[in-house]
């Protein structure tokens, strides 16, 4: 199953990580020793505590490599929560070899029309499997809804479980993540249905419109019903910086405003400065990322994400310091997920 009931994270997964890697050198001949000889029972009786100790709900595959006669992915399964640590495993993880190869997400298979696997006793063929999409204008996601023989003899759960490892298969897990909205399983074919081995195309085609950074301005109200601006870039997604789960808040009174609450004048001119001085610094440190700011009511809060194994949180204070229109603060928090930034998330 893709989705697990959430338990305590380790108290240190820089350590835990550092205990899988010792354990898979010291186990490496057996491990070798099972997957060369096809018995999976074996691996799993190795693998899956192993995995568990780093997170109970880390997911793992050994499937073939790309370069390397086998590949071992330890995923996240789409939790946003725990991609950070999925990453930061591979990130660890001994340069591959002829034998292995590390992934933190399911990879896409190269010839998905000679992929099935099983699902509740039945076989599920990706060369089988179609989907009817659609794209909204000037969307970064393509909605989907998928058909296959045997998803009528299947519950509504199990359908999504088995569409989503479809889509694993088809355009890899982060991927997915990135490129694909609304997902529906149906009982029955859609009319317009074409074979799901093309959506890789589809969605390159896609992509191709979002290859340059692009910000959205939005406007909306605060509770007092004062006017509060915002600018995102767009797509905002987590999956793109995905050892970036530190979130640094920078706020910045502003003394010039107009009858809203809107920066003016000279505060908007030091706004704006202060803002090309930040993404300047964060291009030079290569370790954080400028992701949406807002302004209301005489502040404006600068979120950036950042890698926490980085010099990002106290660079930020140092410039923040400088800030010459009042006291500025900076709030340094742990957030995979990015709920900070959710109303931006593209």
């Amino acid at each position: 199953m893709r989705l697990f009931g959430r338990k305590n994270e380790p108290d240190d997964p820089a350590e835990a990580i550092a205990r899988f890697w010792s354990w898979w050198e010291e186990n490496r001949p057996a491990l070798d020793r099972h997957a060369a000889s096809g018995d999976t029972e074996a691996l799993a009786e190795l693998l899956g505590p192993a995995v568990a100790a780093l997170h109970p709900s880390l997911i793992w595959e050994v499937t073939p490599g790309k370069g390397a006669l086998h590949a071992l992915v330890v995923s996240a399964a789409a939790d946003p929560e725990l991609r950070p640590l999925a990453h930061r495993w591979a990130k660890a993880a001994p340069p591959a070899d002829a034998f292995w190869e590390f992934y933190p997400s399911r990879q896409a298979s190269s010839q998905p029309e000679e992929v099935s696997f099983e699902v509740n006793g039945l076989t599920l063929d990706l060369g089988r499997l179609v989907m009817a999409l659609h794209v909204p204008p000037g969307s970064p996601r393509v909605n989907i809804t998928a058909y296959h023989p045997i998803f009528p003899d299947l519950d509504d759960d199990t359908r999504m479980e088995a569409t989503l490892l479809a889509l694993d298969r088809l355009l890899g897990e982060d991927e997915v993540a990135r490129w694909v909205g609304d997902i529906v399983p149906a009982a029955s074919e859609p009319i317009d249905a074409f074979a799901a081995i093309h959506l890789p195309a589809v969605v390159a085609d896609v992509a191709e419109g979002f290859t340059e950074e692009q910000w959205v301005a939005l406007e909306g109200r605060t509770n007092t019903g004062r006017r509060l601006t915002a600018a995102a870039r767009f797509p905002l997604r987590p999956v793109d910086f995905p050892l970036y789960d530190q979130h640094i808040a920078i706020t910045l009174p502003y003394r010039d405003t107009d009858d809203e609450g809107q920066p003016v004048g000279g505060s908007a001119e030091a706004l704006r400065e202060f803002e090309e001085r930040l993404v300047k610094r964060l291009t030079e440190l290569g370790d954080a990322v400028l992701v949406a700011h807002v302004s209301a009511e005489g502040c404006r809060v600068l979120h950036v994400y950042a890698d926490p194994e980085g010099g990002a949180a106290e660079e930020l204070r140092r410039l923040a310091a400088g800030w010459p229109e009042g006291q500025a603060g900076v709030d340094v928090t742990a957030d995979p997920a990015w709920s900070a930034v959710a109303p931006f998330l593209s």
